[in-house]
């Protein structure tokens, strides 16, 4: 086990499904470890945070927080590379990435903790994985305490009854573009994955698991299952492709999702941070959406934007932005 990584994490968990795809991707041998009372101290010995995923190196050293775990071990597994040599093709990843972890954890959030049958779906896995050979009494209990402490939280993605159309629109139509985008490709960038298809399968994969969102993806969208379950273990059997044959459906998903509502929400948010505001209002292509304030979304949005001025040619890059309304977020 001396040169095996450990992955403290959980089924449950988009973040933590993220990781152990890039590592089963790259063939990073590493443990699949289900967090839980019988190991929270050794994961509290090594996590400056409380959140998963946690990833523990054969050295002993820790790493934290999806994205970034991610981006450190490519710098070090090159091969097979997830971001695309061109570097519009590596920024329009990269943003859908970023898209998914702060916008697309909304999706799953909210039909997981907002609809009966899947808090009861959520909270029974999530106790069953917490509660081990403890007895069905006391399963049962747990799942009922787990219930109450999530859905309060609910208000900490945004998510309401006001909000609720928003979310389950954005939802739907992620899937839409999604699903006609993977007609002719495997991954989202073509025949292997990109940094992008890491992020939205996560989220993706978590509402697929649960009753509400689950069904609306499998009745809608079986392309987008076919390609979650290709995530599952993904594989390259080819390139990426250029723009030209990938455009004509992933600008849809750029102007409809990326421009039109998570870069002004996000923006919003930085925005009310800065003013000290402890919760914001923002109009999104027409609808008013309201949530609390949140300092990490406002880190995420500005490390965006400064990787977007790391790129030393954007004459490809700045007409897709323009095209699909995401450029005037990112200056």
């Amino acid at each position: 086990m001396a040169d095996v990584y450990r992955i403290f994490g959980a089924e449950l968990s988009p973040y933590s499904v993220k990781v152990r795809s890039y590592f089963r991707y790259k063939r990073i041998p590493h443990a699949w470890i289900e967090r839980n009372a019988t190991n929270i101290e050794e994961f509290r010995r090594h996590a400056r945070l409380p959140l998963i995923p946690l990833v523990i190196r054969p050295d002993g050293s820790a790493l934290q927080d999806s994205t970034p775990i991610i981006e450190t071990l490519e710098a070090e597994y090159a091969e097979p590379a997830i971001h695309p040599a061109d570097p519009a093709l590596a920024f329009v990843s990269a943003l859908l990435e970023e898209y998914a972890d702060e916008w697309g954890n909304k999706w799953m959030f909210h039909f997981r903790w907002t609809y009966e049958p899947d808090q009861k779906s959520a909270a029974e896995r999530l106790a069953r994985a917490n509660a081990v050979g403890q007895s069905e009494e006391a399963i049962a209990s747990l799942a009922q305490s787990v219930i109450a402490r999530m859905v309060p939280r609910l208000s900490f993605v945004g998510s309401s009854e006001k909000t609720a159309p928003c979310i389950e629109a954005s939802y739907a139509r992620c899937l839409e573009r999604v699903e006609a985008h993977l007609e002719t490709r495997r991954y989202l960038f073509g025949e292997r994955p990109a940094f992008a298809d890491f992020g939205l399968f996560a989220q993706l994969h978590q509402c697929w698991t649960d009753p509400t969102a689950g069904a609306r993806l499998e009745k809608g969208a079986p392309r987008v299952k076919a390609w979650i379950e290709r995530m599952l273990q993904p594989v390259a059997r080819g390139d990426f492709e250029g723009w030209d044959a990938l455009g004509p459906t992933l600008e849809p998903l750029l102007r409809d999702e990326v421009g039109a509502r998570f870069l002004p929400w996000s923006t919003a948010n930085a925005a009310a941070l800065a003013a000290s505001e402890p919760r914001f209002a923002v109009e999104l292509a027409g609808e008013r959406f309201e949530q609390d304030t949140q300092k990490y979304h406002a880190r995420s949005l500005r490390a965006l934007r400064e990787r977007y001025a790391a790129v030393a040619d954007r004459s490809e890059l700045d007409p897709i932005l323009e095209r699909t309304d995401c450029l005037r977020w990112l200056r």
